[in-house]
């Protein structure tokens, strides 16, 4: 059985977020890299997130911490609140998403309008402030 993307759009990983996760397609929107960005933590794919997070922020992130970190993340939901800009031909954007989660069996709820921008042409995630 083909699973299911983490993401919520009731599509195949591999025919949702995993392309891009794969490097076979490059998200044209903001809503789609936190989508794929979300599914990258619930998998495990580290050098995804890494290469999605703007370059200032991507030199000071710790690969093992984060390894460590998504080891322990299990996804449960993804709900996209709300999106600004962040389409095709913007250079900049905004998404607010809640994500209901597991960290080593304790269940939260992550809220956050997160950040996005183009750099080289390919949309990376800035920064979020927690709601």
């Amino acid at each position: 059985m083909r699973q299911r993307c983490p993401c919520g759009l009731k599509l195949p990983l591999e025919a949702c977020c995993g392309r891009y996760i794969s490097g076979a397609e490059v998200p044209e929107t903001a809503a789609e890299l936190m989508r794929s960005r979300y599914t990258a933590y619930c998998v495990g794919a580290v050098d995804y997130l890494l290469a999605t997070t703007v370059a200032a922020r991507r030199a000071v992130t710790d690969r093992a911490q984060l390894a460590d970190y998504c080891a322990g993340l299990r996804g449960v939901s993804l709900k996209i609140l709300e999106t600004e800009a962040g389409g095709p031909h913007d250079d900049g954007g905004v998404v607010a998403f809640e994500a209901r989660l597991s960290y080593c069996g304790r269940a939260f709820v992550q809220r956050e309008r997160s950040n996005f921008v183009r750099e080289d042409g390919r949309w990376v995630y800035v920064d979020g402030q927690v709601r």
